[in-house]
Order: structure tokens, then sequence, then C-alpha cells
């Protein structure tokens, strides 16, 4: 019985050490095993943009970004232009400010502009990059769980057609379905990059601030198809002091993607505020999604002032956790 019992051993021990290679070449890598995030609740597709990151250390670093979505189990983004070419090697980078917007009634900063000679070589790099740099950039995102949806980069009337062509490869490239830039107040510029989009095939989602209206949109949209909407919650609410529930209604079939944030309306203050302290209708937005299937991806954008004692990955939490109470 003895001498059995040490032939079993024995013979299992053997084949542990004559299979090892083969188990180690067929199991499954640690990578595969680890949990993927996942963010869409309900039906709903819930993500959020790179800009609530930018009080982060490294704000255009696209390595911190994802672990930042892979910490709140966000498997959705909307890259600005910042992080993306960081990754992809531009010598110049325009950075958001640090912080929230300014009070109602302050001007809004928006990036350091950049001084003719960045420009040029901003212009000179953008036009021999190689896409390779974003397929992998998507690559990385892609395996870890996350798709990029969305790509912001704003198109000018002084951009060539060799730069518009280079906006509309990189969000190719990173996969996202559309891009997303300012609302320009010259029908000039939404009628080209409508044409552009249209030749190109992808949507292109034009976000506004206080100045939105119930037919803001209406000029762009006629121009071309792939002209389409980035609606923000918490600006269409405190500009137009009135729920953004029926413009969602209306216009659903036009919006690419939806920023969520919770503004009190202009009458109000139009303070941003934490979320559900504010006028906007950020959960019923997200039940008429769920309940109308609504298939366009709803951002979080933070962009209220942390509160002391708070960061903002304690804040981002509390967003998601909305969003998950909202669609539950």
């Amino acid at each position: 019985m003895q001498k059995k019992g040490f032939q079993m051993l024995y013979t299992r021990r053997l084949y542990t050490r004559r299979d090892i290679g083969k188990l180690a070449l067929t199991a499954v890598p640690l990578a595969a095993l680890a949990a993927k995030p996942e963010s869409k609740y309900g039906g709903v597709q819930v993500g959020t943009i790179s800009y609530s990151f930018r009080e982060m250390p490294e704000p255009n670093n696209c390595e911190a970004l994802l672990k930042h979505m892979t910490d709140l189990g966000l498997n959705g983004i909307e890259l600005m232009n910042a992080p993306a070419e960081t990754f992809a090697g531009s010598p110049v980078v325009q950075r958001m400010p640090a912080g929230p917007p300014p009070p109602p009634g302050a001007p809004r900063t928006g990036p350091t502009p950049l001084s003719p000679e960045q420009q040029a070589a901003l212009k000179k790099w953008r036009l021999g990059v190689s896409m390779d740099k974003y397929k992998a950039l998507r690559k990385m995102y892609n395996d870890a769980g996350v798709d990029i949806y969305a790509f912001k980069l704003g198109l000018t009337m002084a951009m060539s057609n060799e730069e518009y062509e280079y906006t509309f490869n990189v969000a190719e490239a990173l996969g996202a379905n559309h891009l997303t830039m300012e609302l320009p107040e010259d029908g000039a510029l939404t009628k080209r990059v409508g044409e552009f989009a249209a030749k190109r095939k992808m949507y292109v989602g034009y976000h506004a601030h206080t100045q939105a209206t119930p037919t803001l949109w209406d000029q762009a949209m006629s121009q071309s198809k792939y002209n389409g909407i980035n609606l923000d919650l918490g600006h269409y609410t405190a500009g137009t002091n009135s729920s953004p529930i029926p413009f969602l209604q209306k216009n659903h079939g036009r919006i690419t993607s939806m920023h969520m944030k919770d503004r009190k309306y202009e009458t109000h203050g139009g303070e941003n505020m934490p979320w559900g302290q504010g006028d906007t209708p950020i959960k019923e937005a997200l039940q008429l999604m769920k309940k109308e299937h609504y298939t366009f991806p709803a951002t979080i954008e933070l962009e209220y002032k942390t509160p002391a004692g708070s960061n903002v990955m304690a804040e981002m939490r509390k967003c998601v956790q909305y969003c998950k109470d909202a669609l539950a």
C-alpha cells in the first residue's frame, strides 16, 4: 500500500513536470482573467470625458487616464485631443486650465492659446504622424475593456483640408464613432465640417454652453445629416432656465452623445453643483434613455468644485453611483 501510494504521488509529479510547458502555453493570460470594466447600466452606455480628470496628476497621460477608468468601472470615454496627441508624440500640447469653469458671467478661458510657432510645429507634426500611434492607443484601451467612443478636437476655417483629414483619421484609428467640437457661430464652418463628415461617414456632435436654445443646432443639422448634437444637460438647463427633457425627446435621433452635469437655472445663480443639488434632471434623462432605448452614450463631465476633504476620484465615484441608482 505504501509503494502504491508512492507510485501514485510520483506519477502525479511526473505529469506536472512533463506538461508544465504545455500548460503554460495554453493557460489564459492573467490580464484576461482580470475583471473588465462594465458601465452599461439598464441598457444605457455611461462613460466620461477625459476633461473630468483635469485636476489629477498627469491629466494628459493616457495610461493614467485608463487606470482611472478601470478603477471607476467605466468602459467608455470621450477622449480629448491633448492626451491622445501627447501619447502619439506631439511636440506641442494644449492644456485645459485646472479647476472648474469660472462663475456665471465671467469669461470662459479655455485652452492656453498657442503661439504662431507652436501652431506651425503642431500642424507639421499632425500631417506627418503615423496613425499606428493612435491604433496602438486604441488597442491599449480595448485590451483593458475600454472603448473610445468619441474624439474631441476643434476644427476651424483656418485649418487646411489636410488637417481636417488628419482629425477624421485619428477618430477612425481610435475607434470613435463621432467627433465632438464646440458649436461655432459661423454657419460656413458647420457646413464645411458637415461635408467632410459626410465624405468620411462619421458623425460630428457639436457642444454648446449656456447659449443653447431649442433651435440652436437647426442650421448645422440642416446642412448635413452627419452634423449632430453633443448635448450638455447642465448647460442647456442653465441657459434656457428649463428642462432639457423635451429637447431630448424631440432630437434624440440627432444626438451623438450627452454630457451630464448638474447646474442650477441661471435665475437661481447658474452654478455647477454636486449631482442632485442643482436643477438639472439627470436622473429623469437617464431614465428616459432607458425607457426609449436611446443608444447614444451618457458622458459624465465632472465640472463642479471638488468639496473640501474630497478628491476627483471620490466625486467621480459618486457620479457613477448616481447613474447606477438612476438606471437600476
